[in-house]
């Protein structure tokens, strides 16, 4: 006969097995944004790098298209800046009186050239101005014309007149010098207001500013110059300050 037997103490029962962790369920909608841009775990920082990746792309292809388009215009047109020459100029009248002030008679003939063999020029405003020792003496507006590709344009323009200019002592030496040598020191500068032409294609209002500098003879009223070999023809330069500069 086997005797009852009581336990004392605890009871131990079968042992629980430990829980798993339940997984995170991410949104639909972040899920599909982490697929396309490298599965981001935030749903809000996925969405911001997905905004912005997209801006950036958009950017970058905008400018890659510009380059393009920038650089097949340029294959095609193949645009050349215009060419300005002072061909001639002469001096009947440049001297000072007691009042520092200049009297003047200056003959300018210049050349425009546009190289440009399917660009067009409508030049909508031009201005020659005359210096001397940095200072203005002069100024004439000419008129508006179209220039066709290919060509060269001829303008000539007359400064006649009296301005007071106000040299100091060195500057009024140097006059003194040029008058003996019989050879100005001038600097022409032109003033454009312009619009390029492709077919039917035009640009914006553009301005450019082109300067010379000149070493002009003085000539008597019978025609002769008091320099030996005349008017040597002068190119100008092209001011790049004055360039692109939409009114």
């Amino acid at each position: 006969m086997m005797a009852d037997h009581q336990l004392n103490g605890a009871h131990y029962g079968p042992s629980i097995p430990p829980t798993r962790p339940q997984r995170r369920r991410h949104n639909a909608g972040c899920g599909f944004c982490s697929c396309i841009l490298g599965c981001f775990r935030s749903c809000c920082g996925c969405m911001f790098n997905c905004i912005l990746s997209l801006i950036c792309r958009i950017i970058a292809t905008i400018i890659i298209l510009v380059a393009i388009f920038g650089f097949l215009f340029w294959l095609i047109v193949r645009p050349n800046a215009l060419k300005f020459t002072v061909m001639e100029a002469s001096l009947t009248q440049f001297n000072f009186t007691n009042n520092n002030t200049l009297h003047y008679d200056l003959s300018v003939n210049l050349t425009i050239r546009n190289p440009n063999r399917r660009v067009s020029v409508y030049y909508n405003d031009i201005e020659t101005l005359s210096f001397y020792k940095d200072f203005r003496f002069g100024s004439q507006t000419l008129g508006k014309f179209f220039q066709p590709h290919k060509n060269t344009s001829l303008l000539n323009p007359v400064f006649k007149g009296q301005q007071v200019i106000p040299l100091s002592s060195s500057q009024i030496s140097e006059f003194n010098k040029e008058t003996n040598n019989g050879v100005y020191g001038i600097n022409l500068k032109v003033l454009l207001n312009v619009r390029f032409a492709l077919g039917l294609i035009k640009t914006g209002n553009l301005k450019q500013n082109h300067h010379c500098d000149l070493k002009v003879p003085f000539k008597s009223h019978n025609g002769t110059s008091s320099l030996g070999n005349g008017f040597q023809a002068t190119r100008c330069e092209w001011d790049s300050k004055w360039w692109l500069l939409f009114r």
